[in-house]
């Protein structure tokens, strides 16, 4: 890893990050038919101050590819919406039950639990109506709406966050905690570097370099998201901390250690970072993000 490689990320996910925010906002704002309370619970959490790390994957995946960030646009707005929508349920009383997100106040909070839930909902629908309308060509969207979906689905986002419930109070080892949270966590960003080779229309083999670094970089950000969860403020993360140890959750500190945690993140990374160098300099910005992730505080 190198500065340069760091500083081509940060100047690239600060011009990103406006144009992301921008679309997000054109897509949310919906018009007749949609009822205005319901329109205002989904843009307080979809518009809400984020790192905007899966729609940068998106978008640096198919600029790797060499493919205009444009092109790509629509798919990075589908998975931050598919994001987003995990986010609110996940909040919700029936399973983590918090009421900070973001800095600002979950939206079932907000909105109450019912309006959550349907912003949620909608949220999950719009991001297939928009790889299906607006990724070209035909076959690529068709593509892309079934990876996101498996992403998404039973054995992938929601399998895993079904079983991290179900693992509250219980003695569990470090397999299963990887696999968990290779699900929960991880498929949405392996599915975001698989959108951007996609829209890129790339080959197979990129394809899966990009899978392979997806599937290291997941992991290590939820390590790190744990380590924060136990050492961090609410202040620098806009939400709730130490609340998993309060749940009984199991984590990778609590099954580590803190400084072996830390171990395996950074041995994460550098594998992840290993995993694209056949793309050369195309792949800097991606390895940048990489070890933002490692050295986040926030």
């Amino acid at each position: 890893m190198t500065a340069v490689e760091v500083t081509t990320f940060l100047h690239s996910a600060s011009e990103l990050r406006p144009a992301i925010d921008r679309a997000l906002d054109d897509y949310s704002r919906y018009g007749a038919g949609c009822p205005a309370r319901l329109q205002e619970a989904i843009r307080h959490s979809l518009l809400a101050p984020g790192k905007r790390l899966r729609p940068l994957l998106v978008l640096f995946a198919a600029d790797a590819c060499g493919c205009t960030r444009e092109r790509a646009m629509p798919a990075a707005c589908a998975v931050e919406m598919v994001h987003t929508y995990s986010l609110i349920h996940d909040d919700l009383p029936a399973m983590d039950d918090d009421d900070l997100r973001r800095g600002l106040p979950t939206c079932h909070a907000a909105f109450g639990e019912a309006t959550a839930i349907l912003a949620g909902d909608a949220l999950l629908a719009q991001a297939f109506e928009i790889l299906a309308r607006d990724v070209q060509p035909a076959v690529v969207a068709a593509r892309c709406c079934a990876e996101l979906g498996q992403a998404a689905g039973a054995t992938a986002l929601v399998g895993g966050q079904a079983d991290d419930l179900d693992a509250e109070n219980k003695e569990l080892g470090l397999d299963e905690l990887e696999a968990i949270h290779r699900r929960k966590t991880g498929a949405m960003f392996r599915v975001s570097l698989r959108l951007g080779g996609r829209v890129a229309e790339a080959d197979e083999a990129v394809i899966e370099t990009l899978d392979g670094f997806g599937r290291d970089i997941g992991l290590a950000f939820q390590i790190v998201d744990d380590l924060l969860d136990l050492q961090g403020s609410v202040e620098s993360l806009g939400k709730r901390t130490k609340k998993d140890a309060d749940r009984g959750k199991l984590t990778f500190p609590a099954v580590l250690g803190i400084e072996a945690s830390r171990r395996r993140a950074a041995d994460l990374i550098e594998q992840a970072i290993g995993a694209i160098r056949p793309l050369g300099s195309r792949g800097s910005a991606l390895a940048g993000l990489a070890q933002y992730i490692l050295d986040r505080h926030k």
